[in-house]
């Protein structure tokens, strides 16, 4: 199982840890955007319902800004800001 980081364009940037748990998703999505220039998106998908509250409490401690959340079949996507 490997995480799977990769910049789709100049400002957008993809994050797959689907099979990861606490506190992992959130340790590799600050590490993410701490990569990630100023006003790049990052799109997060994990398969952890718990590691989603940790997801929103790093947005708020970071100051980044969630522009969509969904759930589709056990599988969550997360589409953040960098500000």
């Amino acid at each position: 199982m490997a995480v799977k980081f990769e910049k789709l364009s100049d400002d957008k940037y993809f994050l797959d840890v689907r099979g990861y748990v606490c506190p992992h998703p959130q340790m590799y999505t600050k590490k993410a955007m701490e990569k990630m220039p100023k006003e790049a998106a990052l799109e997060v998908v994990l398969d952890n319902p718990s590691s989603c509250e940790s997801i929103f409490d790093l947005c708020k401690i970071e100051g980044y800004r969630i522009i969509d959340y969904k759930e589709e079949g056990g599988v969550f996507h997360f589409l953040l800001r960098k500000e």
